[in-house]
């Protein structure tokens, strides 16, 4: 029987090197110091079909190309800026990562850090240890129980970090559009429907997101402004979504009482304007350094290299090896609109819904599993914090507990082919949004909720749903231009003239918070969404 041949370049915990050498259909070859040679790597790399790295070995397109036998590549961790994603995707190899093992190390670590932020340990310790001081009135700190902790991102992390804090008799309030509010009230939490709430609220706030367009910078100094005063900040998570000057600044005004931040926009960062900030704990990015994590993260990478090898399910998939069949290349359009219909359902209406079917109309062909994935692919992006693909798209469904029910039914009387989704929204109201592809290229929105639109799924938009009466169309500009957004198209949907009705203003820009709290006081607006494409 011939053997999986895998390489570790780099060092991992011994529970995973043990479980690879136990396996029969396995021949292993553990290099801890080999990625300090990357010649030696190019040139033994063609016998192997796994790789397993950390963060110190480039996988290049060279080295992916001379691996002529490589089906899978993993990193211990759960980072791949190292991995050039696309390359292994366009060559058919998988890549997968371990981002669950450092789950309950970086939920201690954050409990840790905010102990610290309250009671200033860290100067105290310094002050006794280093420097022989008796002072204990200068170190004067706040107890945690009564007070209201506000978690930002209650995925993974958060959530245990919730748990946690409710032992020490806090108050817990979260801030996630993405998790389904039952979640939260099993825990005990109570679930907040603008972040906007969680700031003025909580005494202390930490944040639990991954590093997106849409989380970066989500703490600046307009959103510190709305914090109470002496507030306790933490970011354990990553660089970048707490703007570090403002901060900064907010730290020297006495507005934030303390801060603890293990994570920075550049790393190292031992010129980072955070270290001479007043009261603030910091650490070099130790949230995921425990004996315990790194045993985790390598049993995780192991058994995923496994299952790629083998051609079982894989939880962890980073990328999506690109197949280029004839059947792919015809049903490409589909899976495109039906990914972009995923990720405008759940930025309008679904994300919370236990529910959602797909109805397919025409000949998409017997088999809409594609489809199915690529509209998972879509929807999840904006509901888990790992990188979702068409490989463990349906995994993550299930995690979720999202059920999708699937319907074939004959062409219609406008499209020969459409693809509708039907959700039940937060507050039960149903919810429909339907495509199709022009010209067996473009993707198209045709109907959101039975109003007729032209609308191409791409780039910054507001969904406006209104009374159609004269002066709309106007406030809105006005308001938008006020904050100079600039507003590159409109599209306007109704039934009857002088009814409710739906537009979609097309934006060059994010628009504020302040523009959309305007719109939504216009009498005439029933509901405004901003989305993203």
């Amino acid at each position: 029987m011939s053997k999986f041949k895998i390489l570790i370049t780099e060092h991992i915990a011994d529970a995973g090197i043990e479980l690879l050498r136990s396996q029969p259909d396995v021949e292993l070859t553990y290099d801890p110091e080999l990625f300090r040679n990357f010649e030696k790597i190019m040139e033994i790399i063609p016998e192997y079909d796994a790789l397993i790295t950390r963060s110190g070995t480039p996988v290049t397109e060279e080295l992916l190309e001379r691996g002529k036998r490589l089906k899978v590549v993993g990193r211990a961790g759960v980072g791949v800026d190292n991995i050039d994603l696309e390359a292994a995707s366009r060559r058919g190899i998988l890549v997968v990562n371990a981002p669950t093992g450092n789950t309950l190390a970086a939920t201690e670590h954050t409990m840790g850090m905010m102990i610290a932020a309250a009671r200033l340990i860290p100067y105290a310790h310094k002050s006794l240890k280093e420097e022989r001081k008796w002072e204990r009135k200068k170190f004067m700190g706040v107890e945690l129980a009564g007070k209201t902790l506000g978690i930002i991102g209650f995925g993974r992390i958060g959530s245990r970090v919730g748990i946690r804090a409710k032992a020490f008799d806090m108050k817990v309030i979260a801030y996630d559009p993405y998790i389904k509010r039952e979640k939260a009230e099993r825990l005990g939490v109570e679930l907040v429907d603008e972040l906007d709430e969680l700031l003025r609220r909580s005494d202390i706030i930490t944040v639990h997101t991954p590093l997106t367009d849409e989380t970066r910078n989500m703490i600046t100094k307009r959103e510190i402004e709305k914090m109470k005063d002496g507030v306790i900040l933490l970011n354990i998570a990553r660089g970048g979504i707490i703007n570090e000057r403002d901060l900064y600044e907010a730290l020297v005004s006495g507005k934030v009482r303390a801060a603890a931040v293990d994570v920075f926009t550049k790393e190292p960062a031992t010129e980072n304007i955070l270290l001479d900030a007043p009261n603030i704990v910091v650490t070099p990015h130790i949230g995921a350094n425990t004996f315990e994590s790194q045993t985790n993260v390598a049993v995780i990478i192991a058994n995923q290299v496994l299952a790629a090898l083998r051609g079982e399910e894989v939880e962890f998939a980073v990328n999506a090896p690109f197949e280029d069949t004839a059947a792919a290349k015809v049903l490409k359009p589909f899976m495109e609109l039906a990914e972009k219909l995923g990720l405008f359902a759940v930025q309008v209406a679904c994300s919370r819904a236990k529910e959602l079917l797909l109805e397919f109309r025409g000949d998409l062909g017997e088999d809409t599993k594609p489809l199915t994935t690529a509209f998972l692919k879509g929807y999840l992006q904006k509901v888990v914090d790992i990188p979702v693909n068409l490989i463990n798209a349906p995994f993550l469904a299930r995690e979720k507990g999202i059920s999708i029910t699937e319907v074939k039914r004959p062409e219609g009387v406008n499209f020969k082919k459409l693809i509708r989704v039907v959700c039940k929204g937060k507050d039960g109201e149903e919810f429909t949004v339907a495509g199709t592809v022009m010209d067996d290229t473009f993707p198209k929105i045709v109907e959101i909720n039975g109003f007729l639109f032209d609308l191409t799924p791409e780039g910054k938009l507001l969904l406006i749903r209104n009374f159609d009466v004269p002066g709309v169309i106007g406030k809105l500009g006005s308001i938008l231009g006020k904050y100079s957004v600039n507003i590159a198209g409109f599209q306007l949907g109704r039934t009857e003239k002088g009814k409710e009705a739906k537009g979609v203003i097309l934006v060059d820009d994010d628009v504020p918070e302040e523009a959309l709290k305007e719109i939504r006081e216009i009498p005439e607006i029933l509901e405004v969404k901003q989305i993203n494409l």
